[in-house]
């Protein structure tokens, strides 16, 4: 599984409003903290909203905050809304490869045991989870 800075950043973003949470917290705060552009931070924000993890709000007064607590938003919840599926392979998600021929008959085997792996790792670690384990001040 590889991490991409975009997928890194969508976490960075959540923890942040999370953290301030129920303050609304400006896309310029986020960048600021987490030294994230503010253009490229914005279409990630924008994925974190229409993945339902993010409310956005207008005007002056206005900001991001969480849609749900944050006992209730997994990274991989993050994950799948800046990115879509949790592993991939050149042919696609393992749970929907067809299988190998030959010598590499058991490598779907691992492809989905990794899949499952991953999945169970970031479904039950938390925004609650990562802030209860952040240092102190």
């Amino acid at each position: 599984m590889h991490i991409s800075a975009r997928t890194e950043y969508a976490v960075r973003a959540m923890l942040v409003v999370a953290d301030f949470h129920p303050r609304l917290v400006k896309t310029s705060e986020i960048a600021t903290a987490e030294r994230i552009s503010v253009s490229f931070l914005a279409a990630i924000l924008t994925d974190l909203r229409r993945g339902g993890l993010l409310l956005s709000f207008r005007g002056t007064e206005g900001g991001h905050g969480l849609a749900r607590p944050a006992e209730a938003i997994s990274v991989g919840d993050i994950l799948r809304a800046a990115e879509g599926v949790l592993v991939t392979t050149v042919r696609g998600r393992p749970t929907a490869l067809a299988s190998y021929d030959g010598t590499a008959r058991g490598l779907r085997k691992v492809w989905l045991s990794l899949d499952l792996a991953i999945t169970e790792v970031v479904d039950r670690t938390t925004l609650a989870d990562l802030l209860a384990s952040a240092p102190g001040p």
